[in-house]
């Protein structure tokens, strides 16, 4: 017989003590088993190394995430109050332009009224002279005798009210021709004579009235154009110089 050789198995042992009494216990672990025990534990580290490895990154990953979204938003939020400002500027330059143009209007404005004013300081000259020499031109009060002005001129009232008397003759205040003979809702009679020098004037009756004349008819300046058959009865007079209605005052030579 061949001799057979015992393999030889390293192995620890383990004594466990206890101090309560009971019977101690003995345990034996071999090499292999300590090996296996060894290479769990460094996988089970290792595996707690790379999810703590993971973590702290994706954390770090988030951070900066966010981070950027933020600085995004900020990038935004500055953007928009950039064009908000810009859209501020550009309203503040067409009020500035608006302004100019008001101001050059407004300046406009008072540069024709000052020419319409001279013109009127030159219309009021030549009334103080032309009466005498141009007989066209309606510088006589429009009655007879010597009637009251209840409602002067205006913008909205763009004639002259006259309060007449009885026995008393409503008479042309220039020389011209009758060019219409009518009425409104407010007179039932209307009479305009054309002066031929830019001037027109009409007679407007509030109560009824009978004209003496037709229409086409040349008048005299003094001319009477219709009778006045009772006391207080109203005329309203207008002067219309280039088609634009003015104050007749400034036209005629009152009496009285």
């Amino acid at each position: 017989m061949k001799p057979r050789k015992h393999k030889r198995k390293e192995s620890f042992s383990v004594l466990l003590i206890s101090n309560t009494g009971h019977n101690s216990k003995q345990y034996h672990i071999t090499k292999s088993c300590m090996r296996l025990v060894a290479v769990f534990v460094c996988l089970v580290c290792i595996t707690f190394g790379w999810f703590t490895y993971r973590y702290l990154t994706g954390q770090e990953n988030i951070s900066i995430a966010a981070g950027d979204n933020k600085d995004e938003e900020q990038t935004e939020l500055m953007m928009q109050l950039a064009s908000q400002q810009e859209a501020i500027k550009q309203l503040e330059e067409e009020k500035a332009d608006l302004a100019n143009q008001n101001n050059a209007l407004t300046s406009e404005n008072r540069a024709l009224l000052e020419a319409a004013k001279s013109n009127m300081g030159i219309n009021e000259t030549e009334t103080a002279v032309e009466p005498e020499s141009d007989a066209a031109f309606p510088s006589r009060y429009p009655y007879s005798e010597a009637g009251i002005v209840s409602t002067k001129y205006s913008q909205d009232h763009p004639y002259v009210s006259i309060e007449t008397q009885d026995e008393g003759n409503i008479v042309a205040a220039g020389e011209g021709t009758i060019t219409e003979i009518g009425s409104d809702a407010d007179h039932p009679l209307i009479i305009e004579i054309e002066h031929g020098n830019g001037y027109r004037t009409r007679y407007m009756f509030v109560q009824d009235a009978e004209p003496l004349h037709e229409e086409g008819d040349n008048v005299q300046i003094g001319d009477v154009l219709a009778a006045v058959n009772a006391e207080n009865e109203q005329v309203d007079y207008q002067v219309i110089f280039e088609d634009e209605p003015i104050d007749p005052l400034i036209v005629f030579e009152a009496k009285g």
